[in-house]
């Protein structure tokens, strides 16, 4: 087709008129005949060559004879020879007529096809169009103006390529395809069997508009109808219920049971309760689209539910879509359930193949009084133990209190079992360094209780399991290799779950409601068989986590909290012995008071601060403080403070109550929980950092999504 089509439009262009033809193809200086019409003319040239070889045979005969055939033979060159001189211009211009005349026909049926078809110049400019592409962009015959000054979407950039391509364009609510093809003058003319150009390399854009608004409108509504799955979860139904009187407590399930269904009917969907805390929802893409637009408004609906009840009832979402099969929607939806719970509830995740995306997570999660999941997972990581050799224990790259102390406390039930146990940091950093020091210091610890990661990718075997805590990202882990080469790994953390997980962990145990790992660790210590004996510099790292994770239990802090840090002190932990492993360094103490003092009130609502790290051997610490001391300016609903360290800008972020700083650092690449979050940021400085924080708060603040 594209053939045929390059040879219209070059016919085209020779009916428009001989002065385009001839700016094109320079045609006094190029245009030569070829094929049959070349052979044709050249017969005059053919019969004197013939009749010279008849004249001689003519001498052989007679020779008089021969004479007067060579006089006439002499006299009928002459004179053909003069003609084709004389009249070679004429027999060019009428070729050149006919082959103009050629391509009439098709020119019309060109002008008259109802595919709108276009003829430009290589610089876009319309050289010839025909009737339908007229009626189209509705102009008149004789428009010679730029495409680009019709179409907005074919830019001059587009204009310039080397194979046949095709743009997606809308134009007057119409939606096109348009095709585009270059076409050689040259290669157009050495086809051409009446004349030839030699030498001449400009070339002619050819464009077709395909009209494809029904076809993709088609689609979007077959799209559109294609169902996805949904299940809702009730996070906290025994606490709701156990927060009523008994006779009431019928009635506010029947209420959050009418407002979930009411809810999804208005979307045209169905919800079915599958437990009495658990719904299952199908629904058409085009009603889940109703709820993204909304935010999924029904996570704050649900909480409106109020019949005396002290506490608002949560809920959480998730929703598979996209997936080929209905089948692999429920395995999506099953996935961004337990994303969502993972995440602490009270917010909705939607999984399709290429995305996972996350809307609410405003409030706070309930803690849980019960002890039922931590007996569990305390069994179930005692078996896993006892049936390996080798114990590897790590966190997260640039260890705190609370990733040592968590892995201090797995190996106190190591020990317990009999394993041999290690502890993999990389890096020491200040905030580390005194708890380090308690077991370097001392006799009783083996020399490689604490190694590095090319240790123990050495040690690492078939007989070894690995436990990671504090961290549920595998890309900012101590070592990621081991995590690939163990075959047995054990996940022990209290962040809110992101999109990036540890897959295929033989036991993961994260609760976010936990105000840190050390108090999941504390916990499981205590239900494992037999007696672990807890050594009080052990006691005292445990319980350092928890004391900086809450900012010395002032925030995130539970009943469990408490629970836990009594078992340490009865373990031997010392309050003040901690306080003083803790306190701050001269030049660490102006760093922090600098950043608060130059901190920035952005909105009146969140404070931003950048941490000096001139000389600071943990500038990240000092940066998490000041961010925690500005959350004590009145107003403040979440701070942010930036620190430079090692090339990269750390982002510490934290709040109280009114902002989940979670969902902030995620769009940064980050993550955490709730309260206290933080993200890293490359090839940027400070300032431009807290640039892309506003710029980030701005989005989300108009999006309703804090």
């Amino acid at each position: 087709m594209w053939t045929s089509s390059a040879q219209l439009s070059m016919r085209v262009m020779q009916g428009v008129g001989g002065c385009h033809l001839r700016e094109v193809l320079y045609m006094k200086q190029k245009v030569k005949l070829k094929g049959h019409l070349k052979a044709y003319l050249q017969t005059t040239l053919i019969l004197g060559i013939l009749l010279i070889f008849v004249n001689v045979g003519v001498y052989f005969l007679d020779i008089m004879a021969g004479i007067c055939v060579s006089g006439f033979l002499l006299v009928y060159l002459i004179a053909m020879l003069i003609l084709l001189y004389r009249n070679r211009p004429v027999i060019m211009n009428e070729f050149i007529n006919f082959a103009t005349q050629y391509g009439q026909i098709q020119r019309t049926l060109l002008w008259d096809l109802a595919l709108p078809h276009v003829l430009m110049d290589d610089d876009g400019r319309i050289i010839w169009m025909n009737a339908a592409f007229e009626r189209v962009i509705h102009k008149e015959k004789g428009y010679r103006k730029p495409i680009t000054t019709i179409f907005s979407s074919i830019t001059k950039e587009k204009l310039e390529f080397e194979q046949d391509t095709e743009i997606e364009i809308t134009f007057e609510e119409r939606e096109y395809v348009f095709k585009r093809k270059r076409i050689s003058i040259k290669d157009v003319m050495d086809n051409n069997e009446v004349i030839e150009s030699a030498g001449n390399e400009n070339f002619l854009i050819a464009g077709y508009l395909f009209d494809e608004t029904a076809l993709k409108r088609a689609l979007r509504d077959q799209d559109e109808q294609s169902l996805a799955v949904g299940m809702i979860y009730i996070d906290n139904y025994d606490e709701a219920l156990e927060s009523v009187e008994e006779v009431r407590r019928s009635l506010l399930m029947a209420l959050i049971d009418r407002k979930i269904n009411k809810h999804i009917a208005s979307i045209d969907g169905i919800a079915r309760k599958t437990e009495k805390d658990k719904y299952l929802v199908i629904m058409r893409k085009k009603a889940l689209m109703n709820l993204k637009e909304s935010r999924f408004e029904l996570l704050e609906d649900v909480k409106t539910v109020n019949i005396g009840n002290e506490m608002a009832v949560t809920v959480s979402i998730g929703v598979g879509a996209d997936a080929p099969t209905y089948v692999q929607n429920a395995e999506f939806a099953r996935t961004a359930i337990d994303l969502a719970l993972g995440r602490g509830g009270d917010q909705a995740v939607v999984k399709s193949p290429d995305s996972i995306v996350y809307y609410g997570g405003k409030s706070q999660q309930i803690e849980k009084n019960t002890r039922v999941k931590a007996r569990v997972k305390a069994n179930a990581l005692q078996e896993i133990i006892t049936s390996k050799d080798k114990v590897l224990i790590m966190g997260h790259r640039l260890a705190d209190a609370d990733a040592f102390g968590a892995a201090v406390g797995i190996s106190c039930i190591a020990r317990a079992l009999g394993r041999k146990t290690h502890i993999v940091i990389n890096d020491i950093t200040t905030s580390v360094k005194p708890l380090v020091e308690l077991f370097r210091d001392s006799n009783i610890y083996e020399d490689d209780f604490i190694i590095g990661s090319t240790e123990a990718l050495e040690i690492e075997d078939s007989s070894t399991v690995l436990v990671v805590v504090d961290v549920n990202k595998p890309s900012i882990t101590e070592c990621p290799d081991l995590i690939r080469s163990c075959r047995t790994v054990v996940v022990l953390d209290h962040h809110r779950q992101g999109s990036e997980v540890i897959e295929n962990a033989t036991l993961s145990y994260v609760e976010p409601y936990a105000s840190s790992t050390c108090e999941m660790v504390a916990e499981v210590v205590q239900y494992i068989a037999g007696t672990v004996k807890v050594r009080s510099n052990e006691a005292d790292c445990m319980y350092s986590g928890i004391m900086v994770d809450t900012n010395n239990f002032t925030a995130k802090t539970g009943v469990r909290t408490f629970e836990a840090a009594a078992f340490l002190r009865r373990c031997g932990a010392d309050v003040t012995r901690v306080r003083k492993m803790f306190r701050d360094g001269a030049r660490e103490y102006k760093a922090k008071a600098e950043a608060v003092r130059n901190a920035e009130i952005y909105k009146n609502a969140y404070a931003m601060g950048i941490c000096p790290s001139e000389g600071l051997d943990s500038p990240t610490e000092i940066g998490a403080q000041a961010a925690n001391e500005l959350l004590g300016i009145n107003g403040i609903k979440a701070s942010f403070v930036v620190t430079e360290y090692n090339g990269k800008i750390y982002i510490s972020a934290r709040s109280i109550d009114e902002v989940n700083v979670q969902i902030i650092m995620e769009r940064l690449g980050g993550g955490g929980h709730m309260n206290i979050a933080g993200a890293q940021l490359t090839d940027t400085t400070p300032e431009r950092a807290v640039f892309v924080v506003k710029e980030t708060l701005n989005q989300m603040l108009e999006e309703g999504a804090l």
